[in-house]
């Protein structure tokens, strides 16, 4: 109930602050400028000023002005003016933000059928096959895509912002290396069930808290793309980084399915030939962004990196695999068809 009455409360907030910002309840935020309509699309994401999610929305905003002729307008939220990443999702649903950037690996509550992003060693190790994946993925575009239609979102894209990799306080090569290692996770069954798999000692804790649990040695090790590693100093307190590329950090470009209908045809187009256009640029955005936060890391502070071998990948990703059988046990419905089906298009492409 305490949950239920600090999420209406954070609804209120967030419908306040938007009118403060000339915002309406209205579907479509619309003004007639000179004879010429203009819109007015809020967009909120889950991350700081010039992170990832903030640069690949101002490249949206960018893109979609040109695109339109001046005729729409972004106005761009970053995680903590509109409450957290929950309170982003509930927004778009109800209608009080028009868009928003969001990663579906941390929407389990809303859409269970999103958790398959969590699982470890199911996508490839190489990115451009994961970018093909996710741009003709029939299990994703069409069978996810679907699920969150049917709970009022219209996702219009996934992309990446890089691969997982595991930072640590000592080396970690083997699945041996795990044994009792106090690995940090976020709340989530799937990626708990993987490091218990591993013979290690997973522990939930809130991401502000991260920096201090590992300079206090009460976790030995956490997991992120490594532009967010040194975006947060996690590399200060950590000697170790391997390039496990156990996982892909993947978000969602979603719209409120009522504004996205509100919209004249040629605007509707026009975000999606938005989408389209910076499809690439995200991708090689975060080779960008995480190559050169890589070498700044490596200078800055010396940190040790290790590459998974082949045999060793195997051994981690045979321990994986019956993370998807609790997946598809947990969620039910659709489950077991989305993995049957991304499971055989993954092995496709990687044959190519």
């Amino acid at each position: 109930m305490k949950k239920v009455i600090l999420s209406a409360i954070s609804l209120i907030l967030v419908m306040i602050m938007l009118v403060g910002c000339g915002g309406s309840e209205k579907p479509t935020d619309s003004t007639n400028n000179g004879g010429k309509e203009t819109y007015i699309i809020k967009l909120a994401h889950e991350e700081a000023p010039d992170s990832f999610q903030d640069l690949y929305a101002k490249k949206f905003a960018e893109v979609l002005k040109e695109n339109t002729n001046g005729k729409v307008d972004v106005e761009i939220f970053t995680i903590g003016q509109l409450g957290s990443d929950q309170d982003i999702l509930q927004s778009l649903q109800t209608g009080i933000i028009n868009m928003a950037l969001t990663s579906p690996g941390t929407t389990g509550n809303l859409i269970p059928e999103a958790q398959f992003f969590n699982l470890h060693f199911l996508f490839s190790d190489d990115m451009e096959k994961n970018k093909e994946i996710l741009n003709e993925s029939k299990a994703i575009n069409e069978m996810l895509t679907e699920v969150y239609a049917q709970k009022g979102i219209k996702v219009l894209a996934y992309w990446t912002e890089g691969f997982m990799n595991w930072t640590s306080n000592k080396p970690l090569k083997t699945l041996d290396d795990f044994s009792g290692f106090k690995m940090r996770t976020m709340q989530s069954p799937l990626i708990i069930s993987s490091y218990k798999a591993y013979g290690a000692n997973p522990t939930a804790v809130p991401f502000s808290d991260v920096y201090s649990s590992l300079q206090l040695n009460m976790i030995d090790g956490q997991e992120n793309p490594i532009f967010y590693i040194e975006h947060n100093n996690l590399h200060e307190v950590q000697d170790y980084l391997t390039l496990s590329r156990h996982a892909i950090y993947v978000a969602a470009t979603a719209i409120n399915p009522d504004f996205y209908d509100s919209l004249p045809s040629d605007i509707q187009q026009a975000i999606l030939d938005t989408v389209d256009e910076i499809r690439d640029y995200s991708f090689d955005m975060q080779r960008e962004m995480n190559d050169s936060a890589l070498d700044r890391m490596i200078e800055s502070s010396g940190i040790e990196v290790i590459e998974l071998t082949t045999e060793a990948r195997q051994e981690f990703r045979q321990k994986s695999l019956p993370i998807r059988d609790e997946y598809v046990k947990q969620v039910g419905g659709i489950a077991e068809e989305i993995m049957k089906t991304l499971v055989q298009e993954i092995e496709t492409i990687e044959n190519k």
